[in-house]
């Protein structure tokens, strides 16, 4: 996990370009492992979008496309609508106060690996009550995958954008108007998909 963990955030934070190898030896020893968990950590990498491994290829770090974006936006959107819908009846205020501490920490965030940090922290706030784990691994990898192609974009100047998208998710679960914090969360994830090539927009 710890290996698997370091190689996400090299790839994620864009040391390591895609097409670039990743050699299993060099990455045993590295972290002075056996050649067991350096695969096991290349399997958990290929689940999240991250390599692809390919015969007398071997394990390469993968490229992602506008389509791929797009694909990624709407698994979000209709996952996280679906875990949205199953927490909604155990969202707490303490819960609501949590995520709004959440949003208030993305709008002063000094940088986009800050700003990414605190908008995963608002899903996963929001989200997790719905207590289906194997839902929530799944948006935490679409959630890794998001967070790639905002880094690839912003490379240059980082302006912390005002996220009005989760104050109304907010406002809404507070007044337990669920669909439209559904529907809002829904329009808030798919639109990453709708952005013509360029800068990535934070989600």
């Amino acid at each position: 996990m710890r290996i698997s963990r370091e190689l996400a955030a090299r790839i994620i934070s864009g040391q390591i370009d895609a097409g670039a190898p990743l050699r299993q030896d060099h990455i045993a020893e590295e972290f002075g492992a056996s050649h067991v968990p350096v695969r096991e950590a290349f399997r958990r990498l290929e689940a999240q979008g991250l390599v692809e491994s390919k015969p007398r290829r071997g394990v390469r770090v993968s490229g992602f496309s506008r389509d791929e974006v797009r694909e990624v936006a709407e698994m979000r959107a209709a996952l996280e609508v679906l875990a949205l819908r199953h927490a909604a009846p155990h969202i707490t205020k303490a819960i609501l106060d949590e995520a709004e501490r959440a949003t208030h920490a993305s709008d002063h965030a000094p940088d986009v690996h800050a700003w990414e940090q605190a908008n995963r922290r608002f899903h996963r706030t929001i989200l997790t009550p719905c207590g289906m784990p194997r839902l929530l691994r799944t948006i935490d990898d679409l959630h890794t995958a998001s967070a790639r192609f905002l880094f690839s974009g912003w490379r240059a100047e980082w302006e912390t954008p005002t996220d009005r998208d989760h104050r109304a998710i907010l406002a809404a679960l507070r007044e337990g108007d669920i669909e439209a914090a559904a529907a809002t969360l829904a329009r808030h994830v798919q639109s990453i998909g709708r952005e013509p090539p360029g800068p990535a927009r934070p989600l």
